[in-house]
């Protein structure tokens, strides 16, 4: 069932959220008991006014003990904080700007601080102080946030609702024209827009998830699964002439929706499971691990090999990496290239066409995966062309050039994160630069400045979309 919805009940504005803005004034948003024109509600907070810069440097903001905090990547600055109880999900909003941060009661959004303006054949450029901006929408349970094409959604396991809005209303404080689907039973689902307007979603109740189906732009059904046990993850791909393509992982081997149809991709294991995938517009290929053991000793399997999924032919392979890995440790490149942190310290760039090992770079320590997945451990982020390596109990993070492999910067962190989000300004992940036209710049490490430095081999060591968490398999959302 779909409905649009435009009353206050579905989004709630609050100001109790209390802000430590480092360096700046605090936020204090007020509630509102209207919607605003474009459907959704408006949050209004008190904010120092936008400081117009030549460029725009990426922001990283970090989930902590406490709260989240925003750095400045070029030196490592604190740009801004907000203290929040409880433990912190991050996800991508969709508008290059925002963050999702699912907590206690929801999904806030949280303003990294940095937008571009596209004036003609020029863009202007902004920062101001990070801030949760007062918007929150209520979820139990708040679970997956999966940005796609102009649309993001939101899915709360304590219901089974979903909701879908416009990331370009975030600036302007609203979430625009509030699309909900209703599931059948509340679940551990996920939910990703499609560009037609309609949705693919989950089916599913908390003891057993099989079905994935899709509806049209006015909730019609054109396409079902029911043949996907322990349905988890998801990434889109490359899209085909006729729309959107988009994997999920399953317990007897992943399915792709492709041109209005999902298709099965067969396996030679009676149990694989891919639960969390990281996809590529650049590619048609979804990296995804790659899991054989039904019931792994300990009760979590630490796999050695990853698996790429070709969207084209339904078809997987795997690749050996002769080193675990989790799901915070892996990602994709601009370019689609697949990029996964292993225990070894190294973080492994593989051609995602033919498997090969482009780069092996030794980033930290060797580590291993927590016992809890919510304790901190080593995590990965990308945007711009770079890697962002994060050693959180070493309170460090690595820039990682993805093309030559080469370790650029180091950053000490103020806090020890258990999750990471960049944001540059752009719902590409692009950094622009100012004077450069229509054309897209790439000016997040310029090594011929002098910027690149020394690595520190003896770091110690130990997840986009925003990945949920299935309890009853100890792994990441």
């Amino acid at each position: 069932m779909r409905t649009v919805v435009t009353k206050r009940s579905a989004l709630i504005l609050t100001g109790v959220l209390a802000l430590a803005a480092c360096g700046g004034p605090s936020t204090d948003a007020g509630t509102t008991t209207g919607a605003s024109d474009a459907g959704g509600a408006t949050a209004t907070a008190e904010r120092a006014d936008p400081v117009e810069v030549g460029a725009l440097t990426p922001r990283i903001t970090l989930a902590h003990d406490g709260g989240v905090t925003t750095i400045d990547s070029a030196d490592g600055a604190v740009l801004g904080s907000a203290e929040l109880e409880g433990y912190l999900r991050l996800g991508p909003a969709g508008d290059g700007r925002h963050v999702m941060v699912a907590g206690s009661g929801g999904f806030s959004a949280f303003d990294t601080g940095l937008y571009e303006q596209a004036h003609g054949d020029h863009s202007h450029f902004y920062t101001v102080e990070p801030a949760l901006t007062g918007l929150q929408v209520e979820a139990s349970e708040p679970g997956h946030v999966v940005p796609h094409g102009d649309r993001t959604a939101l899915f709360a396991d304590g219901t089974g609702e979903i909701t879908i809005f416009d990331p370009a209303g975030l600036a302007e404080g609203t979430l625009g024209d509030v699309v909900t689907v209703e599931s059948d039973a509340p679940h551990h689902g996920v939910a990703v827009p499609l560009s037609d307007g309609g949705v693919l979603r989950t089916e599913g109740t908390a003891d057993a998830r099989t079905t994935v189906l899709v509806e049209d732009a006015d909730g019609h059904e054109i396409a079902r699964t029911d043949d996907c046990p322990g349905v988890h993850g998801e990434a889109t791909a490359q899209p085909t002439d006729s729309g959107d393509v988009v994997t999920l992982g399953c317990e007897n081997g992943p399915v792709v929706y492709r041109d209005g149809a999902f298709h099965k991709v067969p396996v030679t294991t009676d149990y694989q499971r891919s639960g969390n995938q990281k996809g590529s517009e650049a590619s048609p290929i979804v990296l995804a691990d790659n899991k054989v053991e039904a019931e792994p000793a300990g009760g979590t399997e630490h796999p050695t090999s990853i698996a790429l999924i070709d969207t084209r032919t339904d078809t997987m392979k795997t690749v050996e990496l002769g080193s675990t890995y989790w799901f915070r440790s892996i990602d994709r490149g601009e370019n689609g290239e697949a990029l996964v942190l292993t225990a070894d310290g190294e973080l492994n760039i593989i051609d995602p066409e033919s498997g090969e090992m482009l780069h092996e770079v030794p980033v930290i320590g060797e580590w291993s995966e927590p016992e809890e997945w919510q304790t901190a451990g080593p995590m990965m982020a990308v945007a711009d062309g770079t890697a962002f390596v994060v050693d959180p109990q070493a309170k460090k993070l690595h820039m990682v050039d993805i093309a030559s492999g080469e370790i650029y910067r180091e950053l000490d962190l103020p806090v020890i994160p258990h999750e990471i989000q960049v944001t540059t300004g752009t719902p590409s992940g692009e950094v622009h630069v100012a004077g450069a036209g229509s054309e897209d710049s790439h000016e997040g490490h310029d090594h011929a400045e002098g910027e690149h430095e020394d690595h520190a081999s003896d770091a110690g060591g130990a997840e986009d979309s925003h990945e949920g968490h299935d309890h009853a398999e100890g792994e990441g959302h």
